[in-house]
């Protein structure tokens, strides 16, 4: 039986199939494009279709398959329209779906992720939840326009703190879990990075290493809203989640420090200066 990588041409996909794949684990990534994932994966992975919002891609996408990871692709907002593909792994049997949800979710009931982790467990279909940190790739990606072309990171978190993970060290997570379906039957886990740092810090360590000047902007949420929305012509509602989340952050849910990694894997969680000087052409 093999394995199901949704959102296999997005960053934690990628490192989780790519970490699966050094496993000899057998596996099937899925996606809208299947020839963005020829273009990635080559011809010797095998590939399928899946759209979320297509029902009859689903049974194709599940054929010969015991273990799922899971990913809520962002432009689908509400939780909802994910359940017809959950009830349909419920359906095939699957023995583990890994959910990629988030840090404090289960206390937290605004993001979409909440209510997907709740109707994947009333289902009884088993589960290990991967409850992650912000990605530090969230600085090198969506952030990294006001860095490279303004030298500011413009995110409304104020002086909170975040211990921010490597997407890397969230794939090797995802395939340890599916890799051992007993072992992590029925778990969660709040992976985070080795440190907690406020955005002031980030910025620090970004100038150190780029050796430019970058400062933290510390905008409010209106005028974080209105570039993203404005200038950046991102979706209303991708913004308006991003603002619950670092509302959040703002209040403290952000900062802890686990050592949950460690003890899945056996290693230990990529720090923020070596991500930064590994991607350094991403803020130059």
């Amino acid at each position: 039986m093999k394995i199901l990588v949704t959102g296999a041409s997005g960053t934690v996909g990628k490192y989780a199939a790519s970490e699966l794949l050094k496993m000899n684990e057998p596996i099937v990534v899925a996606g809208t494009d299947t020839q963005k994932l020829l273009k990635i994966y080559g011809k010797d992975v095998e590939r399928v279709k899946l759209d979320f919002t297509k029902e009859e891609t689903f049974d194709a996408a599940l054929q010969d398959v015991d273990r799922v990871f899971l990913m809520r692709p962002p432009h689908l907002g509400k939780a909802e329209d994910l359940f017809p593909f959950i009830q349909r792994m419920k359906d095939h049997g699957i023995k583990l779906v890994s959910f990629l949800s988030l840090m404090g979710v289960e206390k937290n009931p605004f993001p979409p992720h909440h209510k997907i982790e709740k109707h994947i467990s009333e289902l009884g279909l088993p589960f290990a939840y991967i409850r992650h940190g912000f990605f530090m790739q969230n600085l090198s990606g969506i952030h990294a326009e006001e860095i490279k072309n303004n030298n500011e990171i413009l995110v409304p978190a104020g002086k909170s703190k975040t211990s921010f993970i490597d997407a890397a060290d969230i794939g090797l997570a995802v395939a340890t879990v599916l890799k051992d379906p007993e072992k992590f039957k029925n778990t969660a886990h709040t992976l985070t990075g080795p440190e907690s740092l406020d955005y002031f810090e980030v910025a620090e360590i970004l100038s150190q290493v780029t050796k430019k000047n970058i400062s933290y902007a510390d905008p409010g949420f209106l005028a974080y809203r209105r570039h993203y929305v404005n200038n950046r012509g991102f979706d209303k509602k991708y913004v308006n989640v991003t603002m619950a989340l670092y509302l959040m952050t703002r209040l403290g849910t952000a900062e802890k420090v686990t050592d949950e990694f460690e003890k899945m894997t056996g290693k230990k969680p990529n720090n923020f200066r070596d991500f930064v000087e590994r991607n350094i052409d991403c803020f130059m």
